[in-house]
């Protein structure tokens, strides 16, 4: 007795005609893993471990350490610069790991440079002092707050404000440089005290009100480090390693106050070529508002 014939309705594929094509010049975005629900080691060490960083400049402040203070934040910002790609990586994204590197972030670049900052020269300014570290502090956690609301609107080549980790080395590394250079605090030098207490505080309030504005700092998040790079990249390596090393305080101060203003350096060569461009938003229509407001 023969079977009967079984049929399966099988889905028969869309033919190549009745495909839409897309348009010409737009690209394919590739689709973005969604960060998982659980909580993992290894990303979530190095946020600890840059939190540790942060907690232990302030407590380096407290003790009038202030160079070992600033080794602190800068080794924050390393490993702040390795979690997120560690978790990439091993694919350990998380929502947990998000936000736990957004308060280690508050810490280790919000409240700790201002701290130190306070502790080293806005102190005897008064409450013009604390005023301008409580300023640093508020403007970093709004800092960190746009940031990841806004993350999907603005373009990831550009950073909207200075990124925290920036101004905090801003901050702490002219205290490392004043302190590596032999300014005591309390002392008067070239400078009297006083008057280094104003600069600290001018510094401070910079740095701070910068990371709020819509300049936009270059975020080098477009640099493929998969790619191949020709021989003279690798040369170039170990040259800027012995370069930091010449006078590291002062180099790193150096780079980071380059950065730190050349984002109104891209803000008026923007204006300049008659692309839409602002420092600050005064209406919640403005492109760089999109993810606060809609």
């Amino acid at each position: 007795m023969p079977f009967p014939e079984i049929k399966y309705d099988m889905p028969q594929p869309t033919p190549l005609h009745k495909l839409q094509p897309q348009a010409e010049g737009e690209m394919t975005q590739p689709v973005q893993r969604k960060p998982g629900k659980g909580i993992y080691v290894l990303p979530n060490l190095f946020t600890l471990a840059a939190l540790f960083g942060g907690f232990y400049a302030v407590v380096m402040a407290m003790n009038a350490r202030f160079d070992l203070a600033a080794v602190g934040i800068f080794c924050s910002m390393v490993l702040d610069s390795l979690d997120g790609r560690v978790a990439r990586l091993t694919h350990t994204q998380s929502a947990f790991g998000e936000q736990m590197d957004s308060l280690s972030d508050m810490v280790s670049f919000g409240a700790a440079p201002a701290l130190v900052a306070y502790e080293w020269a806005l102190r005897p300014l008064g409450r013009w002092g604390w005023i301008a570290a409580f300023v640093y502090c508020s403007c970093a956690a709004l800092r960190l707050a746009r940031f990841n609301v806004n993350t999907g609107v603005v373009d990831k080549r550009w950073f909207q404000g200075l990124p925290s980790p920036a101004a905090a080395a801003l901050v702490v590394g002219f205290i490392w440089v004043m302190d590596d250079y032999g300014v005591v605090r309390g002392q008067d030098g070239t400078i009297t005290w006083y008057a280094m207490s104003w600069v600290m505080f001018a510094l401070t309030l910079y740095a701070g009100l910068t990371m709020v504005t819509n300049a936009p700092f270059y975020s080098f998040k477009d640099i493929n480090f998969k790619r191949s790079v020709p021989f003279a990249v690798v040369v170039s390596i170990p040259l800027v390693i012995a370069l930091i090393n010449i006078h590291a305080p002062s180099v790193l101060f150096a780079v980071f106050a380059i950065y730190g203003f050349s984002g109104y350096g891209v803000y008026l060569w923007r204006k300049a070529k008659g692309q839409h461009s602002s420092v600050i938003s005064t209406s919640t229509d403005e492109p760089d508002e999109r993810g606060l407001h809609k």
